[in-house]
């Protein structure tokens, strides 16, 4: 599994296109389904019924999982958002620590952070 991450449009989606082949059609937007890629981690993450190990488990199972970066700046006063916060940055620790890969996108510009 692959993690990519970076800030809002920092050009994360076009990397995967780009490195790996994939198309818009393999990426699920924040839904877990088939498809190898999840975009959007932070936004399923904030709307999710599954427990932190049910969604690690599933996130796992993915080729690559694209996550903004959430953990910078002002943390949210609403206390559902500070916990979708929370779960994301929970999941992108143990992500990345499993990951074969981990890439932050920054302009548009891939930084390897972890390759195994």
């Amino acid at each position: 599994m692959v993690l990519v991450i970076g800030g809002l449009a920092a050009g994360k989606r076009e990397y995967v296109k780009r490195e790996f082949g994939y198309t818009d059609a393999d990426m699920a937007d924040a839904a877990l389904d088939s498809r190898p890629v999840l975009y959007n981690l932070q936004d399923l993450a904030a709307k999710t019924d599954k427990s932190e190990e049910e969604l690690l488990a599933l996130l796992l199972q993915k080729d690559v999982v694209i996550c903004n970066e959430t953990g910078n700046g002002i943390v949210p006063v609403d206390k559902d958002e500070r916990f979708a916060r929370e779960l994301t940055g929970r999941l992108c620790i143990q992500l990345a620590a499993r990951a074969e890969k981990v890439v932050r996108v920054v302009c548009g510009i891939p930084q390897v952070i972890k390759e195994s």
